[in-house]
């Protein structure tokens, strides 16, 4: 077989897997950036035509517009900060053998396979809840006023409830990351007097810095898209104390019907998830040449 024909039979048979799955991601985001430049709203079928950018100019000037970007902003920090932090913790506690490790390891990896609706449920209900719920009786064993968490502190509650979901999928990157390291230069460093301290900052966390910018990477593309935990507890309020990006574009879509300007805002969502994902792809990029 000559080297054309070796090449041309394996694309051939490529196509059809790459065709349909190029017809799935195309026809929609054609489909997004056509309802985008149009007017249509379900409650006013007869008003229609090109609007043009129309639709972007009242999603950007939608009042609750600045409060969501502020949102998602501080949610994305808020969330993987925590996760990074807490999930290098926990891979650094549990890194040593004891007694049961096995069993803590699935513990701690299960909450990530909760669906977020469920999740949100439980926060809201088990823990969160200002009369019966843990929170709450923790606080009034101390004598304590309970606190409202959903209706005075809504996008803390949010960040609690996302971070605890996406604690331990940190946590087991890491835990794969400690597993990696040289066993011989750690027992050389030990033996030559290094701290825990010393030892942290010069071979762990250093060793850790790929597991980070890739954690980081994945959670942020993610977490820009967090709704169900938003739309099941607090509703995006009270007000827009709660309100993000995707939950904007939710009220845009089916609170008020009109699918141009909530597509204009999931345009504005994609472009924001791909200047992300440039600088994110670049800091993984860099650490993954060192």
């Amino acid at each position: 077989m000559n080297r054309p024909t070796s090449r041309t039979l394996p694309r051939l048979l490529l196509t059809p897997a790459v065709a349909t799955l190029f017809l799935w991601m195309i026809v929609p985001l054609v489909m997004t950036i056509y309802f985008s430049v149009i007017r249509y709203n379900l409650m006013q079928p007869d008003q229609s035509g090109f609007v043009g950018l129309e639709n972007f100019e009242y999603f950007v000037t939608d009042p609750s517009f600045t409060t969501s970007v502020i949102n998602t902003i501080l949610l994305l920090g808020s969330v993987i900060l925590i996760t990074v932090i807490l999930g290098v913790a926990i891979a650094l506690l549990i890194n040593e053998p004891f007694a049961g490790r096995g069993l803590v390891r699935v513990l701690l990896i299960s909450p990530f396979f909760v669906m977020p609706t469920v999740n949100a449920l439980m926060w809201k209900n088990m823990m969160m809840n200002p009369i019966y719920g843990v929170l709450a009786q923790v606080w009034a064993f101390f004598g304590a006023a309970p606190v409202d968490w959903l209706t005075d502190h809504p996008l803390f509650s949010v960040i609690v409830m996302v971070s605890w979901q996406w604690l331990p999928f940190a946590t087991l990157i890491f835990m794969t990351a400690l597993q990696s390291m040289d066993r011989e230069q750690l027992e050389a460093a030990r033996m030559d007097g290094a701290t825990y301290g010393q030892q942290l900052r010069y071979l762990y966390i250093p060793h850790l810095g790929r597991s980070v910018a890739v954690v980081v990477m994945i959670e942020l593309i993610f977490l820009l898209s967090v709704f169900a935990e938003i739309y099941t507890t607090t509703g995006g309020g009270p007000g827009d104390a709660s309100t993000n990006v995707a939950f904007l574009i939710f009220k845009q879509a089916l609170l008020n019907f009109d699918a141009g300007v909530a597509s204009a805002g999931a345009l504005f969502a994609v472009v924001l998830a791909n200047i992300a994902a440039i600088f994110l792809i670049r800091m993984v990029g860099k650490n993954l040449d060192k």
